[in-house]
């Protein structure tokens, strides 16, 4: 049986094409060999030589080796290994992200970065709103989004939900929703409490406070559409989904779906399953791309190396950067940056986000000593502090919110 090779190396790289991707490799084999076992076993191949592989089958649908520098290996995948219009992302994920981390001879295999072909990237709608969609729905269109995670993560009822999400938005939130753990427990019905919260929205809209709040739909596949229906008949205006456990399918059929008519906010939950190693499984940012695709509105991306989340400033800022650049004919996504968030590192993290982020705080809200609508006031000065390029010690002097809040957390 003939013996194949999947070394292109300096052959130039075709984004028409090719599916392109980066991963970082830990072996006591040589990289090249390493490398052959990548491409054959995402591919054409497998552990041994084969009857059934034929030139023309190989030369088709083979992966290719473009490049190897140090322990990272560059693979490109034909655009006819994907089943875009059936297979769609679990397909596209079984190829690139696969059977590789496995392989008994590598030690450590992450998948770094990936780039789609136009023609696949065409199949996905991306974000119906997307990150201008966000602004305009709360007439805010320069100042960062400002929001609150309801705490404590689970155990309030409906009313208590609804009156933390009234006094966060009475602080000067634009943001709030439902952590990643609340969907239907019998403490808080999801009906109940989206009406309540509803009713607290509208209230502060009467009071000239435009504000959102995300309902978490997370449930199984076939009933996600169902679910996030009911939540926009009971009066929500944006819905939320974990989608590493819920899958990227179901981010794309609530996107996709017409009876879906607001934005979807995504929480990444169980990502650090695979991301937390730096030498082993997926980096966020491949997982920030496939949101993308499949249409989140706002994607949790880090805090920028500055919350209590393992994650470097690097990997957070390239997730935001994905999140923001061009990436064929998508709207952008808001960048959403929470875990662990209080007023005295907010001046930090927008030297390095930008001003189109979304800050979320949770503890930094709910545990001020004056409580959550004077904690909602200390995080809006805080954010206001550094959108005027104001010392936020100084801006502290003249606002009693923040001075409590840096009193009590600190800077960092």
């Amino acid at each position: 049986m003939r013996s194949y090779s999947y070394m292109h190396l300096g052959e130039s790289v075709d984004h028409n094409s090719d599916v392109i991707c980066k991963y970082r490799v830990t072996t006591d084999i040589p990289i090249e060999k390493a490398a052959e076992a990548l491409a054959a076993e995402q591919s054409t191949g497998t552990w041994t030589g084969i009857s059934t592989l034929d030139e023309d089958i190989f030369v088709k649908y083979g992966a290719k080796i473009l490049d190897i520098q140090g322990d990272m290996i560059t693979l490109a995948f034909p655009e006819e290994d994907f089943s875009i219009e059936v297979g769609g992302i679990p397909q596209i994920l079984s190829v690139i992200a696969g059977n590789l981390f496995g392989l008994e001879s590598l030690h450590g295999v992450r998948l770094e970065d990936v780039s789609f072909t136009p023609r696949m990237m065409n199949k996905y709608k991306g974000p119906k709103f997307g990150a201008d969609g966000l602004r305009k729905i709360l007439e805010r269109p320069e100042k960062p989004l400002v929001g609150t995670i309801v705490k404590p993560k689970i155990g309030l009822s409906p009313e208590k939900t609804a009156e933390y999400v009234y006094e966060a938005g009475s602080g000067g939130l634009t943001n709030s929703k439902d952590d990643e753990t609340l969907v239907d427990q019998r403490f808080c019905p999801i009906e109940d409490r989206t009406i309540a919260v509803a009713e607290s929205l509208d209230r502060l809209k009467e009071e000239g406070h435009l504000m959102l709040h995300a309902i978490n739909v997370s449930t199984n596949g076939d009933k996600i559409v169902e679910l996030a229906e009911k939540v926009q008949s009971w009066g929500a205006k944006q819905i939320m989904v974990d989608v590493i456990t819920c899958g990227f399918a179901a981010v794309q059929a609530l996107a996709e779906d017409p009876a879906i008519k607001v934005p979807i906010h995504v929480h990444r939950t169980m990502h650090g399953a695979f991301t937390k190693d730096p030498l082993h499984g997926i980096s966020m940012l491949p997982i920030t791309k496939l949101v993308r695709m499949c249409g989140g509105d706002a994607l949790h991306i880090g805090t920028l190396g500055v919350g209590k989340m393992t994650g470097d400033a690097r990997g957070d800022h390239d997730n935001l950067e994905a999140c923001m650049d061009p990436m064929g004919d998508y709207k952008t996504v808001m960048p959403v940056c929470s875990g662990g968030v209080y007023p005295g590192m907010i001046g930090k993290m927008m030297a390095a986000s930008g001003m189109n982020v979304q800050i979320q705080a949770g503890g930094g809200v709910a545990g001020h000593p004056e409580g959550v609508r004077k904690g909602a006031m200390g995080m809006c000065q805080a954010v206001d502090a550094a959108y005027l390029g104001i010392d936020v010690r100084e801006y502290a002097e003249t606002h009693h919110e923040l001075k409590v809040a840096l009193e009590k957390w600190g800077m960092k």
